[in-house]
């Protein structure tokens, strides 16, 4: 059975920094596109950033126009776990963060190409 586990949301002020964590179990981690999505209240959830392994060494990265420079997707393949580093945060970052898993490489997925997800973590960013 596969799960995904987030954690690391949380409230920070404008300009602050949090790293959220998505422990995986249950699948290919290696082989697995990992990506991150968020969803604000009244919004559809949107791809904020995805990884992609081409090879056991090269990750292929993607991130949404609204936080280049800003957020960081990485993945630790001995723990099963893809982090998402956000810095520089604004107060329209505000929304549920959830992670998300797919068989296979997926450069720029759809929420709709996800096999797995996680319950989710808010993070709240005030101004």
């Amino acid at each position: 059975q596969v799960q995904l586990v987030e954690s690391g949301g949380g409230l920070v002020q404008a300009g602050g920094s949090l790293r959220l964590s998505c422990a995986a179990s249950g699948l290919a981690f290696s082989s697995s596109t990992m990506a991150w999505f968020r969803q604000a209240p009244g919004t559809e959830r949107e791809l904020v950033a995805a990884s992609t392994p081409i090879t056991m060494s090269i990750i292929r990265t993607y991130y949404t126009d609204s936080v280049k420079g800003r957020f960081t997707i990485s993945r630790d393949s001995a723990k099963n776990t893809v982090y998402l580093q956000m810095n520089s945060l604004k107060p329209e970052d505000t929304a549920v963060y959830y992670c998300a898993a797919a068989r296979g490489r997926l450069s720029q997925p759809d929420d709709g190409d996800m096999d797995y997800w996680g319950k989710g973590t808010l993070v709240t960013v005030s101004s």
